[in-house]
């Protein structure tokens, strides 16, 4: 069997050998009719992956013949045997050859083929669905892999622009979405945030309408490339301009294609890294949509029976759970545990910090949206969706308590990471005063001692828990846990911060009337005594009279 075999491959072998060998004479011949038979000859036999074979027709073709075959194409100049009925013709076997030379990285990278990417951009503007539609993208994306000339001619001749246009038009899942979308992933590597917000605001937000389809729809190895493209764009510099654009688009579909999405992967088992950016892409439609997207119909193309609404809520509140238990035991063997000397500490601690984040802010989300459910308009929980998302939060919560005092075992009162876990804690006990109390009693005075990273003295820290002091000290066991751990000093100085600050023209009279309801209750609890510290209110009494003057 194998001899056969060996003797038909030698056959083609050589079959290929002469075939090249015609069409090498033909491409050097003087006429036009033999370089147009040569390359049709190119389009019948030679294997897209044979990149010896490419090379050689190329060099035996030349660059200037291909350049007059697309202008001809293009109506802008005629070979010898060319007219206008052929130009259709030409168009075609011009961008299709030159597709396929550019298979080889050092044509690609060519002067010649970059200074084509205009041309190119002029035969996909011309009619949709051309049959050379395909050759077209393949040759735009391996311009602009090959050479970052190549890569700024696709985006100086308006290639965002272009593919905001087109991707409308493209298949669900095709090839020629695939490629739409890695040029998109090419070119955000020229955006700027004054780029965008100049230039191409409305169409990357229409690109960014496009994209959420195929995350939706699709369940193969397309719909991963969505999600690292949209968690791209949702990171950017420039993601809050986008907010704002996205916000005024009017199709709903768009923002239910990013639900059914984030859904998909945070249910399934994809590696940490994919879920967590999922929760980007919650987090970003959450401040674009309100939090209220969390709770919506799910429709998934393998899922027949009806998906609870509530459940991209639930995942995506697990999820977040899940991944500040990581980043917390992370960020805390990486400050305590790991070896100073190591060069990636810092970085490594910066990196966790921003992801650290995200993910409060989708959980302090959704401790507003849970508060608030009765009274949004259209959004409802049952019972024991109720009582799963409170167990999670308390578990949470319960988790940024044990980083808090972990920190303060080692002596950390400074960083923008205790200052967001303080603000989260200070968040879910506005709502929930009593939650936490064994562990709250412990670490309160801690908490109104921790400052941010550019502060000289606690502020925002005291300002996060004012909510939750002013329910606590309506009773007589708040007033006495803030009196006992000292916390009353931080209250009032931080009360004097904003009166100074409103006399300045800085107004936070939500702040200000919570520290002076926390104050007075205290001061009308006849059980608690301040006959040591009377320096304190009376630097307090100076900063009241001169706001009242």
């Amino acid at each position: 069997m194998e001899e056969p075999q060996l003797l038909q491959q030698q056959e083609e072998e050589q079959s290929q050998s002469i075939s090249l060998q015609d069409c090498l004479k033909l491409l050097k011949g003087e006429r036009d009719e033999q370089r147009l038979a040569g390359l049709l000859l190119v389009t019948k036999f030679c294997k897209s992956d044979d990149l010896v074979s490419l090379r050689a027709i190329y060099d035996a073709v030349g660059p200037h013949f291909l350049d007059r075959l697309l202008r001809t194409g293009l109506g802008k100049g005629v070979v010898s045997s060319g007219s206008g009925e052929n130009r259709d013709a030409y168009l075609q076997l011009s961008v299709t050859v030159l597709s396929a030379f550019c298979r080889v990285s050092e044509i690609a990278s060519s002067k010649e083929m970059v200074s084509k990417v205009p041309m190119i951009f002029e035969v996909m503007s011309m009619k949709s669905g051309m049959p050379v539609l395909e050759e077209c993208y393949e040759f735009l994306y391996l311009v602009s892999t090959a050479s970052e000339d190549g890569l700024t001619a696709l985006y100086e001749s308006g290639g965002i622009k272009l593919l905001a246009h087109q991707m409308s038009a493209l298949p669900d899942g095709s090839h020629l979405m695939e490629l739409a979308m890695k040029l998109v992933q090419l070119m955000l590597k020229k955006l700027s945030q004054g780029i965008v917000e100049n230039d191409h605001l409305s169409e990357l937000s229409v690109i960014v309408t496009k994209i959420a389809r195929q995350f939706a729809l699709l369940q193969n190895a397309l719909k991963f490339e969505a999600l690292h493209l949209l968690s791209a764009i949702f990171s950017s510099e420039y993601s809050t301009l986008l907010h704002d654009a996205l916000r005024v688009i009017q199709n709903e579909n768009w923002s239910n294609h990013m639900r059914d999405g984030v859904a998909t992967i945070l249910q399934n088992r994809v590696a940490p890294a994919e879920k967590f950016e999922a929760l980007i892409l919650a987090e970003s439609m959450v401040s674009i949509k309100g939090e209220g997207w969390l709770i919506g119909q799910i429709n998934l193309p393998s899922v027949q029976d009806p998906i609870p609404a509530d459940r991209c809520l639930l995942l995506v509140l697990e999820s977040s759970r899940v991944e500040v238990a990581v980043l917390l035991n992370e960020l805390a063997y990486s400050k305590y545990e790991a070896s100073k000397s190591s060069s990636s500490t810092a970085e490594t601690i910066i990196s966790k910090q921003q992801k650290v984040t995200i993910v409060f802010s989708l959980v302090e989300k959704i401790i507003k949206l849970i508060s608030n459910i009765g009274e949004t308009e259209g959004h409802h929980l049952d019972e024991n969706t109720f009582i799963k998302a409170i167990n999670g939060l308390n578990e949470t919560i319960g988790v940024v308590l044990e980083y808090l005092q972990d920190a303060k075992e080692h002596g950390q009162k400074v960083g923008n990471d205790l200052l967001a876990s303080v603000r989260l804690v200070g968040s879910y006990l506005a709502e929930a005063p009593v939650a936490c109390e064994d562990k709250i009693t412990e670490l309160l005075g801690y908490m109104l001692s921790v400052e941010g990273e550019h502060e000289s003295s606690p502020f925002y820290s005291v300002c996060f828990l004012l909510p939750m002091l002013c329910q606590k000290t309506m009773k007589i066991e708040g007033c006495k846990l803030l009196a006992s751990s000292g916390g009353y000093k931080a209250v009032v100085d931080c009360l004097m911060k904003l009166i100074e600050q409103n006399r300045n023209g800085v107004e936070n009279n939500g702040c200000i009337f919570l520290a002076c309801d926390t104050i007075m209750n205290l001061l009308k609890m006849e059980q608690i005594t301040f006959s040591e510290d009377e320096s304190t209110f009376i630097s307090l009494l100076k900063a009241l009279a001169l706001w009242t003057v």
